[in-house]
Formats: C-alpha cells, sequence, structure tokens
C-alpha cells in the first residue's frame, strides 16, 4: 500500500492516519475534511484519483498540523519512529515537514527495520532533510523544482537558505545541476526535476525530457508539483520502474492540465478532477 506523509497548515489537527478518500466533497482522512488545494493534501488527492484508475487501494495518510514552527512536524516524526516497524507499506512518499535531521534519521531507521523495505520518494521539506542529513542515496526518488535542485547540487549547502548564488543562477541548466547533484551523492536514485520542462534522471544523466502539452496557467498555479509527486507515487506503487513512472506522471500532469483548461485563478482541485482522464490516456499512449 502507498502511503503519504505529510503536514497541513492547521495547528489545532493532532497526528491523523487513516485510508484517504477523494469524493465530490473533496479529500477525507479518518473522517476529516481536507481541502485538496494545494501542499500534502493536493499530493494525496492527487494520489487517490491515480490509485483508482491503477487498481490499487487508496493511499494511507500520515498527516498533522503545522503552520511551519515544527511542533506538529516533531509530532508526526515521533509518531512516525513509533508505528513504520509495525506497519506493512510498500511505497512511502514524504512530503512537507520541517527539516530536522536528527528526526528524519530516526525516521530513516525507522524505515529500514519494515520488511520487506518500501520504495521511498522524498518531496518539499522531507527532501531537504535528506540531503542535509547525508542520506538522499536511501531514497528511490525527489521531486525537486529547480530550485530545490539547485540545492540538492551545492555539495557545501547545509540549508536551502545557504545556497550559493552562482548555483542558483544556473537553473536554465538542470542537466549541469542534476550532474553536481550526483556527483556529490545529493541526489535519490531517480530525480524528477519539476518546470516548464520536466526532467527525468538517474546517476547516468537525463533520461526522459516531457514538455507538452504546455498550459501556461500551470506556471501561475501554486499545487501543480503536488500534484506531480502523487501521481508518480501512486505509479510507482503499482510496481512501474520508478523512471517509468516519473515519466508518465510528467505527461499525466500536463494532460490533466490541458483537460482543465485552467485560467491564474483555478484552484488546484480543477486539475485533480482530470487525472483519471489523463492518465487513462497517458496509459494508453504508453501502450501504443
Amino acid at each position: 500500500m502507498l502511503a503519504v506523509i505529510g503536514t497541513i497548515p492547521d495547528p489545532a489537527m493532532p497526528v491523523t492516519e487513516g485510508p484517504a478518500a477523494l469524493g465530490r466533497g473533496g479529500l477525507s482522512v479518518a473522517e476529516l475534511e481536507i481541502a485538496p488545494d494545494r501542499g500534502t493534501p493536493a499530493l494525496l488527492g492527487a494520489a487517490c484519483a491515480a490509485c483508482g484508475v491503477l487498481g490499487l487501494p487508496a493511499p494511507f495518510a500520515f498527516l498533522v498540523g503545522d503552520e511551519g514552527r515544527g511542533h506538529g512536524s516533531r509530532e508526526l516524526y515521533r509518531h512516525l519512529v513509533d508505528v513504520l516497524p509495525r506497519r506493512s507499506l510498500s511505497t512511502l512518499a514524504f512530503h512537507y515537514l520541517l527539516p530536522d535531521v536528527m528526526w528524519h534519521d530516526k525516521v530513516l531507521f525507522a524505515v529500514n527495520e519494515m520488511h520487506p523495505r518500501p520504495r521511498l520518494i522524498a518531496d518539499a521539506g522531507f527532501m531537504y532533510a535528506a540531503k542535509m542529513s547525508g542520506q538522499a542515496t536511501a531514497y528511490d526518488l525527489f521531486t525537486p523544482d529547480a530550485g530545490e535542485l539547485a540545492f540538492l547540487a551545492d555539495e557545501q549547502a547545509p540549508h536551502p537558505f545557504y545556497t550559493r548564488g552562482f548555483i542558483l543562477h544556473d537553473g536554465n541548466r538542470v542537466p549541469d545541476l542534476i550532474r553536481r547533484a550526483y556527483d556529490g551523492d545529493n541526489a535519490a536514485a531517480c530525480l524528477l526535476v519539476k518546470g516548464s520542462t520536466d526532467h527525468v534522471a538517474d546517476r547516468t544523466g537525463v533520461l526522459f525530457t516531457v514538455d507538452s502539452p504546455n498550459e501556461a496557467a500551470m506556471e501561475a498555479m501554486g499545487g501543480t508539483g503536488d500534484t506531480l509527486t502523487g501521481t508518480v507515487a501512486a505509479l510507482i506503487e503499482s510496481g512501474r520502474d520508478v523512471s517509468d513512472a516519473a515519466r508518465i506522471a510528467a505527461r499525466t500532469n500536463r494532460l490533466a492540465a490541458k483537460l482543465a483548461q485552467p485560467t491564474p485563478a483555478s484552484r488546484i482541485s480543477e486539475i485533480i478532477a482530470c487525472i483519471p482522464q489523463a492518465l487513462t490516456l497517458a496509459l494508453a499512449e504508453e501502450a501504443q
């Protein structure tokens, strides 16, 4: 089973876990209604939509409220350390948790006690913690945007705030940044770099690029990177090779945007609603 792990911006929400469900009324976890607008809820909503097409069980969610101060993140870290070794989960998608190297390492130790060991995906804050801890190579997939890739590429930066300027300015040279990230052992086995052109890469270099369809409004919408990560998580859970899953997910996300015809005022839930049709189209392309 796929599990999605992250936070929502509600400090009153305690650690909550349970199967997720996506319906006309929105997203729900353990009878808690959540708007899948952006962040972890958007990732989770996309994963639900993709799992439905792939014939997979609904993803399991581990959530907590955190407005960025870290208290909720630490509670969720603590919960994961306690429960993961006893859970049967085949793919874990970690999203935004306040980066904390000590707690990241404790969670990774708990993951290593799971049998069989699940495939690991990291995005957002948890990807930062993975790189900061020196444990990036323990992961199967990172899903950075170009700015986050610059942090991975900077072997000296202990935190994203300290990414050196000349590296940040290399955002238009994604292949070079990918190479630097792998040279420093600061990348997962596979990278899905999100942008105007999506790049799928491993240690050998860029494997695939996906740049169509191209809906300009996507660049102004928050949450489209989250839907991409949720879709690739479901495809990996379906048993596909990670790089192939990343390529199909990138195509699916773009097709969903084309179907939704968004404007800068659109909500990410409009993209999520189109993922089932978009994924069906992308899989049909693969079959051909």
